[in-house]
C-alpha cells in the first residue's frame, strides 16, 4: 500500500471516534480478572458472522413437527433427508461437516436465540448483536470492550484480527488497534516498482515522519501509534503466513481462506484473543433452497477444516468457534420460494473445549408472533458464557449487565 502523509492523515482522521474513552472502573475490572486468569494460556475466541439472517428452521430442522411442513409446504427439508440429532430435530443434510463435529462431541447448538422486541432491519439488528445493546445506545463493540479491558499498557501481541473488507462493529474499540486483513499478501507496505528504495527503508522513513510529529496536532500521537501498530501487525502476519504449513485443504471460498488466516495467527502464537470472519448471503428472500444449501455447506466445511488444522498443530484445545447471525427467518415461507426477515435462530459453538449437544429451548411453532418465532435464549447469555467461562473476564462489565451462563464448555475448560 503506497501511503502519503497527507492521504494517511486525511483518511485516518475520518475514522477517529468521537466518543469518550472507556470508564476506568470498567477497564480495571476486566484487566484485574484477566491477570487472575493468566494461567488460562493462549485462549482464542473465533467469531463467524453468518451475515444476512440465517434461516434457523432449515438449519436445525424440526423434521418430526407437522407444523413445520404446514408453514413451509415448499421451502422445507424432507424428513428423510435430515441428519438426526435427536428424535425431534436434525441438521440440514448439507451440514455433514457439522454432523462430524457433533458425533465427536465438539459441536453445541443453542436454539431460539434472540432478544426482546426484535428489529427486522439488517443494520439495526446487526448493531444490536455487535454492541450487545438492544437499546441502541452503544458505540463500542462488545468484543472491543473486552479487548480494552485486557489491554492495560500492553503494546505486544496481536490481540484481535478481523479478516474482512471492513471492521466489524463488534471489534470497535478506542484503545486497541485491531488489524483488518482482507488479503494477507496485500497487508503490507508495497515496494515502489519504479524506485530503488527498499521496503524496509520506506517503512523506517514513514515511522520517523509520524514519530517526529507526535506533538504537532492533537491527533499526531494517535496517528504515530496507529502507524506503528499497523507496521508491527503487518510484519507479524507476514511472518506467520510465510512460516505456516498445513496438510489440511480448506474450501476455496472467502470463508475458508479467512479461517486459514486466523489459523496462521493462532499457530504462530501471536497472542490472538479474538478473531472475526464473515460469510455473506443469508438474506434468502427468493430461491432459498439452493442458495441456503451452498452457504450452509461452505460454513460447515470451512469450520471443520479450521478445526482439523488446529488439531494437526496441537492447538485445538485453545480455540472456541462461535457463530452468529443478526436474525432468523419468518416461520412461514413467502411467495418467492424464500423466507423473510424473522426473529430467533440458532447459534453454534465448536471446538475441543465445547460440550457438544443441544441447548436452549426450542421455539414452539404453535405459538408464533406474526408468523415469527419467540426467542427463548438471550444472545447475551451466549456471549456471557464465551466471555466469562472461556476468556476469563467478568461478563457483566463487558455486557453492562448480568446474563445467565450456559453449560456450553466441558468442565475442565471452564475458566
Amino acid at each position: 500500500m503506497l501511503i502519503s502523509r497527507r492521504n494517511f492523515l486525511k483518511t485516518s482522521l475520518a475514522v477517529v471516534p468521537a466518543a469518550t474513552l472507556m470508564p476506568q472502573v470498567f477497564s480495571r475490572a476486566v484487566s484485574a480478572a484477566a491477570r487472575e486468569q493468566s494461567s488460562l494460556g493462549n485462549r482464542t475466541l473465533v467469531i463467524v458472522q453468518m451475515a444476512g439472517g440465517n434461516d434457523g428452521l432449515n438449519t436445525i430442522v424440526p423434521a418430526n413437527d407437522d407444523r413445520y411442513y404446514a408453514l413451509r409446504p415448499a421451502v422445507n427439508v424432507e424428513p428423510g433427508d435430515v441428519l438426526a440429532l435427536d428424535h425431534e430435530v436434525g441438521l440440514n443434510p448439507v451440514l455433514t461437516s457439522f454432523k462430524t463435529l457433533w458425533d465427536e462431541g465438539v459441536l453445541a447448538a443453542v436454539e431460539g436465540v434472540g432478544y426482546p422486541q426484535p428489529s427486522y432491519s439488517h443494520f439495526q439488528s446487526m448493531d444490536i448483536w455487535q454492541t450487545a445493546d438492544p437499546g441502541g445506545r452503544g458505540f463500542e463493540g462488545w468484543a472491543g470492550r473486552y479487548l480494552e479491558g485486557i489491554a492495560g499498557d500492553r503494546t505486544d501481541g496481536l490481540q484481535a484480527l478481523a479478516v474482512d473488507r471492513r471492521m466489524p462493529r463488534s471489534l470497535l474499540t478506542h484503545r486497541v488497534e485491531v488489524p483488518i486483513v482482507e488479503d494477507v499478501d496485500a497487508y503490507q507496505l508495497q515496494d515502489n516498482p519504479q524506485g530503488t528504495v527498499s521496503q524496509a527503508a520506506r517503512t523506517e522513513a514513514l515511522l520517523r515522519i509520524y514519530g517526529g510529529a507526535r506533538d504537532a496536532t492533537p491527533f499526531s500521537a494517535l496517528l504515530d501509534n496507529t502507524v506503528r501498530a499497523a507496521t508491527a501487525s503487518s510484519k507479524a502476519i507476514q511472518v506467520a503466513h510465510a512460516a505456516y504449513a498445513s496438510t489440511v485443504v480448506y474450501p476455496d471460498s472467502r470463508l475458508g481462506r479467512s479461517l486459514r488466516t486466523i489459523a496462521e495467527a493462532v499457530v504462530a502464537n501471536l497472542g490472538l484473543r479474538v478473531g472475526h470472519v464473515r460469510i455473506r448471503g443469508f438474506d434468502t428472500h427468493a430461491s432459498q433452497l439452493p442458495d441456503h444449501d451452498a452457504l450452509l455447506r461452505d460454513t460447515a466445511n470451512s469450520m471443520l477444516a479450521f478445526y482439523r488444522d488446529l488439531q494437526a498443530h496441537g492447538r485445538d484445545q485453545d480455540v472456541v468457534i462461535m457463530t452468529w447471525s443478526e436474525f432468523g427467518r419468518r416461520a412461514t415461507e413467502n411467495g418467492s420460494g424464500g423466507t423473510d426477515h424473522g426473529s430467533a435462530g440458532p447459534m453454534f459453538l465448536a471446538g475441543t473445549p465445547v460440550a457438544g449437544g443441544l441447548y436452549g429451548e426450542r421455539p414452539n411453532l404453535g405459538d408464533l408472533i406474526k408468523n415469527n418465532l419467540k426467542f427463548t435464549t438471550d444472545f447475551r447469555s451466549v456471549y456471557a458464557t464465551a466471555i466469562e467461562s472461556w476468556l476469563g473476564a467478568p461478563s457483566s462489565a463487558v455486557l453492562n449487565g448480568e446474563f445467565e451462563r450456559l453449560p456450553l464448555l466441558k468442565a475442565g475448560a471452564v475458566a
